[in-house]
């Protein structure tokens, strides 16, 4: 019998369905688990199915665990191995959860979830890295993403101000590199 490794990879995916079972938002970080997205889609139709009617937390289906959560016309999943420890996932899933609340100024439903995708992205790239767990405290997450409570929703300047400020720091690095390259040819 083999025994299974521990592993950072614990989230297989990510994925946010309306009340339809319509993809609004999906991240697999496992090539090998649903490599089209036919396959995809349908997994997140048979775990709709499966989720939407009832009131429960936790699912299993297909050899994976899935986590989930609904709110108002939403609903938000979290999939790990049949082996993950469902209190990570769930730990994953609250933060997602949390994080958008805060950004949508708690009205989390389809129409304000569309019109942040920009921030929603965020938020999950900020959680999540390649299917490894980065951060599960919201507070850290809206720090991190440069959300205030007190001001608007993310917006498209402050996300161009985001991107602007990493451009401003890999131009930064980049040249110092260069100077670095100059100094040690020079001598």
């Amino acid at each position: 019998m083999d025994s299974l490794e521990p592993s950072l990879y614990t989230v297989k995916a990510v994925f946010i369905l309306d009340n339809d079972g319509n993809r609004l938002l999906s991240k697999y970080y496992d090539p090998e688990l649903y490599p089209s997205m036919k396959e995809q889609k349908n997994f997140e139709m048979n775990v709709f199915n499966k989720t939407h009617k009832a009131d429960n937390e936790i699912a299993f289906l297909e050899g994976m665990t899935i986590v989930y959560k609904s709110s108002i016309d939403l609903f938000f999943y979290v999939v790990g191995s049949a082996q993950e420890n469902e209190l990570m996932l769930m730990s994953v899933l609250n933060c997602l959860f949390e994080s958008l609340s805060q950004i949508l100024r708690k009205n989390v439903e389809r129409r304000c979830l569309l019109d942040n995708m920009e921030g929603v992205f965020l938020v999950v790239d900020e959680i999540i890295d390649g299917g490894v767990i980065l951060e599960s405290d919201p507070q850290q997450v809206l720090q991190k993403v440069n959300y205030r409570a007190d001001e608007n929703p993310l917006s498209e300047q402050s996300v161009a101000q985001h991107i602007t400020e990493k451009l401003v720091l890999t131009t930064n690095v980049l040249q110092s590199a260069k100077e670095q390259i100059k100094w040690s040819i020079l001598k």
